[in-house]
């Protein structure tokens, strides 16, 4: 089994959520670390850019999920594709706790910045009101 940190459409009750069928953590979390979080291009997807230390914390859920909806997990975020998603191993802060937690979280490298238009930064946290305006691949 894996943690899974999600922060933009694989959230429970966002555009994605079908593709997570992991078992959520009570609470909501936060990383640890500060992140630049986006929305990108004309599907305004949200990015978390791999910039450590830059940005805000960002806010997300954290599920349990076996290695076959992990599997699902990286195909919906390409993570093998040359402009697909990196899966880092990040620390997340529960919120109501406080308890550190080891996670898998989503992510992309600064450079990809370079060749996309950014349409909004968000000061750490991805709400529904984004997710209206999200588009999928696939539509």
């Amino acid at each position: 089994m894996h943690k899974v940190f999600v922060f933009g459409t694989l959230k429970e009750g966002f555009p994605n959520f079908k593709t997570n069928k992991g078992i959520r953590y009570r609470g909501d979390f936060e990383t640890k670390d500060r992140y630049p979080l986006y929305l990108i291009g004309e599907r305004f997807s949200p990015w978390l850019v791999l910039q450590s230390g830059e940005g805000h914390p960002v806010k997300g859920q954290v599920f349990e999920v076996s290695d076959d909806v992990l599997a699902e997990m990286d195909a919906l975020e390409r993570i093998t594709a040359i402009d697909g998603y990196r899966k880092v191993s990040i620390p997340v802060i529960c919120l109501e706790s406080g308890d550190e937690v080891d996670v898998l979280a989503y992510g992309k490298p600064p450079e990809m910045l370079e060749e996309v238009q950014v349409m909004q930064e968000l000061a750490g946290e991805y709400g529904l009101e984004h997710a209206a305006l999200y588009r999928s691949r696939s539509a």
